[in-house]
């Protein structure tokens, strides 16, 4: 079916026609006299009809070109990543927070952009602030196409700024930045999503750097990075019993975890006006003396013990004849988690004594293995076991010459299968306390799998103030994962996140030029990307749209209007 022009006397007419076959012979059929075409134009007949037909087969018309000689060039950006996280970044405050702050300073770019792109960027790859410049090119980010890469490392040096000396109170291991006004407006602008901020979990780990590493940061120290020699810095995220990211802290490469806690819990009290504090820590931050500060602020804890290394605990607690109390947590496709609690009280202290017989069942099946194949290796020879760690601890010297089977040390072992012991003051139930440590588990977990945000390396910054804002996008990030994997729950979703992010970044907009006009084509949506769009609330663009959309002209004002008002 197509438009013809036909010319009968002095006027010309359209005609909408069709082609047909009759009799064997091909014939053009008219449908429809459109009427001169002085009138036909004038009216927009044709033009409506070719709206109306081309919203139909728009695709096609667009996609047409593609196989036209000397097709038009493309344009092609990505646009999953920010439409998502961009709505997220709004519901989250984290750019109305910036906004605010940056309110009295004058700088000549967006810094709330580079902060988000760089926050983005972290979300979607990691890396330094000179790959999420180059990585930018790709996708389509409101207000970043014309950011470059000092912008940038000015925006991170403003984060970490520190406040001057009248707004440093309360300062501990680390003075006060720009960075701790975002944390605390953040707090305040969802404070009534807090019931009550009175059990935080705290995890750290290190970052090593390839040089200095700042005039103050940079310092060797015990490296969970396996990397001694390098220079690196400590940091620490504070959650709370929902999991949502609270505050970070950024310390010096040789600060100890165990000299740590109590500073935090200080300055969390002092910065956000919390008065009832529950302090849940792993062994690793403990120590006499942090326990002792603890109890002479009034604070209440939730303390892991070493139960291998402290005598008490190995004679006294684990030899406590009492029966456990049993609990089973029930979980969708895994084993159900088999739980016993106990209490055990030495002169004023009080202690938790918590089994795992899941873990304990797989420890001991483990252990089996290792020494069925012990076992056999004994008989071919004892001296190249040794270096085996695994074999090693399960073997004693009988002889100047010999090894074998330290039966004393695998019935030791044996009293250690799934157990962990709690140190605590509150007067919780031990059922109750060991499930509020076993939060501080879910946390870890958590830190775990959001290992790849926290890994901003390479860091290539040379003062404090760029590495604090460098490493604090990291906990914006966390921020906003968090909330988009609560809304993820709330529709009872669970992707896998490189799974989420590779759908998102399939999802492009493509643009392209037909007879001198541009339109911009959307490809469709993959994978689990359309319910993560449908959870967090996001439209997305129409499939195909005007590239330079015409503004509809505005009414003049009612002037009669105004002047009865008048």
């Amino acid at each position: 079916m197509f438009a013809r022009e036909k010319r009968i006397g002095p006027y010309i007419y359209v005609y909408l026609v069709e082609t047909v076959r009759e009799d064997g012979r091909v014939k053009q059929r008219i449908i429809s006299n459109l009427g001169r075409k002085e009138d036909v134009e004038r009216r927009g007949d044709l033009d409506r009809l070719v709206r109306s037909t081309a919203r139909l087969a728009q695709r096609s018309m667009i996609l047409s070109t593609l196989d036209e000689d000397g097709a038009p060039q493309l344009g092609c950006k990505r646009i999953g990543p920010p439409l998502l996280f961009e709505r997220l970044w709004r519901d989250t405050h984290c750019g109305a927070v910036l906004q605010e702050l940056l309110a009295d300073r004058d700088f000549a770019f967006p810094v709330e952009r580079a902060v988000f792109l760089t926050v983005l960027h972290r979300l979607m790859v990691s890396g330094s602030d000179r790959a999420a410049e180059q990585w930018r090119d790709d996708y389509r980010i409101d207000g970043a196409a014309e950011l470059q890469l000092h912008h940038l490392y000015r925006a991170m040096a403003w984060l970490g700024e520190e406040l001057p000396a009248a707004e440093q109170t309360n300062r501990t291991l680390a003075p006060r930045c720009v960075k701790d006004l975002v944390e605390e407006r953040l707090f305040a602008r969802r404070r009534d999503l807090f019931t009550d901020l009175s059990v935080v979990f705290m995890d750290t780990t290190s970052l090593y750097f390839e040089g200095e590493g700042g005039a103050t940061l940079g310092e060797r120290g015990h490296s969970k990075d396996y990397r001694p020699h390098l220079n690196q810095m400590i940091v620490a995220i504070i959650v709370d019993q929902h999991g949502r990211p609270v505050c970070s802290e950024i310390w010096p490469g040789n600060t100890a975890d165990v000299t740590t806690l109590v500073p935090v819990i200080d300055r969390l009290r002092a910065r956000f006006g919390i008065g009832r504090v529950c302090a849940v820590a792993d062994r690793g931050m403990i120590s006499a003396a942090t326990i002792a500060a603890l109890e002479e602020r009034g604070l209440e804890y939730i303390l892991g013990v070493r139960e291998r290394s402290s005598k008490e605990v190995r004679d006294i607690v684990m030899a406590d004849p009492a029966p456990s109390v049993p609990l089973v947590i029930p979980h969708k496709g895994r084993p159900d988690a088999d739980l016993q609690a106990k209490e055990v009280k030495v002169d004023d202290r009080r202690y938790i004594v918590c089994r795992n017989l899941v873990e304990a069942a797989q420890a001991a099946r483990t252990r089996e293995a290792v020494l069925t194949t012990l076992r056999a290796k004994l008989k071919q020879g004892d001296k190249a076991l040794v270096g085996n760690s695994a074999y090693r601890r399960y073997l004693k010297t009988s002889d100047q010459q010999h090894f074998t089977i330290d039966e004393e040390r695998i019935a030791d072992e044996v009293r250690f299968d799934g157990l962990y012991i709690l140190r605590t003051n509150t007067r919780l139930h031990p059922l109750n306390a060991m499930l509020r440590y076993r939060d501080l588990l879910v946390v870890e977990q958590m830190f775990r799998s959001h290992k790849a945000l926290l890994e901003t390396r390479p860091i290539y910054h040379q003062t404090d103030e760029a590495i604090r804002g460098h490493v604090f996008c990291t906990f914006l990030a966390l921020v906003v994962r968090k909330e988009l994997e609560d809304r993820l729950a709330a529709a009872r979703l669970k992707p896998e996140w490189r799974e989420l992010l590779a759908d998102l970044d399939r999802l492009q907009e493509i643009e392209a030029e037909q007879d001198g006009k541009r339109f911009i084509l959307r490809t469709p949506v993959t994978g689990v990307a359309g319910k993560a769009f449908q959870a967090v609330g996001v439209a997305l663009p129409p499939n195909i749209r005007d590239a330079n959309p015409t503004r509809r002209p505005q009414p003049p004002p009612d002037r009669s209007a105004a002047t009865a008002a008048a």
